[in-house]
């Protein structure tokens, strides 16, 4: 099994040390990125991924490995803080750049076979918006199934957090990580990813970009064909 973990902080902090633990505990291999120090660009707005191709995009080349690591992987694991209730700045800076692997657009086939978990911590609250500004790319992207944890740790490092709150954090990435290794290999969509995908496919019959339109058309999925199957 491969993990890939991205990580919306440069420091190693609470919400570090828990998807890093729960990587470990799902076994297999493991590639880390932190941001921004591995990408920290922001998008240009310049919709070349959108339009033409996304090696069009300013920072194909930087964004590169990372892309790679994410189609590789089993699962996918994205970490963020909260931060003013939200996701991290360079966390939402990452994920705009796939803007055009949502499935109104060009999903990437492997994402509905993958799990994805959303991590965040926080000293008091935001956990569920946070937690909603990494999940909802998952989701888009098509990731056949998708896990949450987010925590108020009561704490600004993880070395203040109560013990009692280290046991139920423990407690949570143990289960999290038991269902990983029991869906391995066996991962389909629910049933909103496939609500959502069939929508997509009645659109994309006659849509309004004819890169999106070509690529569903060779993939077979304006017909009956389905990238989960």
């Amino acid at each position: 099994m491969k993990t890939v973990v991205i990580y919306g902080q440069n420091h190693k902090g609470s919400t570090y040390h828990i998807a890093h633990d729960l990587a470990l505990k799902t076994g297999g291999e493991i590639t880390e990125f932190f941001l921004p120090k591995d990408f920290g660009e922001f998008c240009l707005g310049c919709t070349q991924c959108f339009t033409e191709d996304e090696a069009r995009c300013p920072h194909y080349s930087r964004l590169s490995p990372i892309t790679k690591a994410i189609d590789e992987a089993d699962v996918i694991i994205l970490a963020s803080p909260v931060y003013v209730f939200h996701a991290t700045g360079a966390m939402k800076a990452l994920l705009d750049h796939y803007g055009y692997r949502w499935m109104a657009h060009r999903p990437e086939e492997g994402m509905f076979k993958k799990q994805g978990v959303c991590i965040t911590t926080a000293a008091g609250a935001g956990m569920k918006s946070t937690v909603k500004d990494m999940a909802d790319s998952l989701f888009y992207w098509g990731v056949g199934r998708i896990y949450t944890f987010g925590m108020g740790v009561a704490a600004t490092s993880y070395e203040g957090i109560s013990e009692k709150k280290i046991k139920a954090i423990n407690s949570k990435t143990d289960s999290i990580a038991n269902r990983i290794r029991k869906n391995h290999g066996r991962v389909k969509p629910g049933f909103k990813t496939k609500a959502f995908f069939s929508i997509m496919h009645l659109l994309q019959k006659n849509g309004w970009n004819k890169k999106d339109v070509d690529y569903w058309k060779e993939k077979g999925w304006t017909e009956k064909k389905r990238p989960w199957k």
